[in-house]
């Protein structure tokens, strides 16, 4: 899963954005939580734009806005079931730029947060989006999605999200062109080599904005599946 995450300005970031067709940077974001404001990139008519939008999908023909459902992240095993996501899993697919996202790991019976991150400082996380016009004004939303964990992420947490590389990344944004539910974006498996920070509990409180919170308080770890140099670029 993916409940937290930071978009935090950064040289990685900034070309991410840039490969993406974005000449501009994102306002800074730390320990961003569910029904929060996120930034949104999904694509146009005229070409990528970034949005805002609630992260805590609302689906377009929902009632109401509510919490009743986990609605911030989506399986990937079941987008092309849901009610809720496979519509937007056909036509409605767009990323969440962030520097990092946070899980907590059980150690010593307390469970502890770490900060996931890559060398760049920025990953593309995997997004699908809805507009609910039940209220005052039209509602822009978008959940994460998340695949099962590779194996060397394990210990951290069973899911994880689903990071695009340089390569997905325009295919997962093409909405003209169907992604199959077994397609090897969802794999499990780490695309690039990921490091990971263990943090002050302080995180633990959403409320919590200060981004001396995400400098760490141990040493930090290289997660690879593959031999240094061997991945795919980010």
């Amino acid at each position: 899963m993916c409940g937290r995450f930071n978009v935090i300005d950064s040289p990685g970031l900034q070309q991410l954005l840039r490969d993406l067709g974005i000449d501009l940077s994102l306002p800074p974001a730390v320990n961003v939580a569910p029904t929060e404001q996120v930034s949104l990139l999904r694509v146009g008519d005229a070409g990528p734009v970034i949005d805002t939008a609630r992260w805590w999908l609302t689906p377009s023909w929902a009632k109401e806005v509510s919490q009743a459902y986990s609605m911030f992240n989506a399986r990937s095993e079941t987008l092309a079931k849901s009610p809720a996501f496979r519509g937007p899993f056909r036509r409605q697919r767009g990323l969440v730029p962030m520097s990092g996202f946070i899980e907590w790991r059980a150690e010593e019976g307390v469970k502890k947060p770490w900060l996931i991150s890559s060398e760049q400082r920025a990953l593309a996380v995997a997004a699908l989006w809805d507009v609910w016009e039940g209220g005052d004004a039209p509602l822009l939303s978008c959940t994460l999605v998340t695949t099962a964990a590779a194996p060397a992420f394990k210990p951290w947490h069973q899911r994880m999200p689903v990071i695009l590389d340089k390569d997905e990344r325009t295919r997962w944004l093409d909405n003209s062109q169907a992604i199959a539910p077994d397609d090897a974006v969802f794999r499990s498996e780490l695309k690039v080599p990921l490091l990971l920070r263990p943090l002050s509990q302080s995180v633990g409180n959403a409320r919590n904005k200060d981004p001396a919170a995400m400098s760490g308080v141990g040493d930090e770890i290289l997660l690879s599946d593959k031999p240094r140099g061997a991945g795919r670029s980010l």
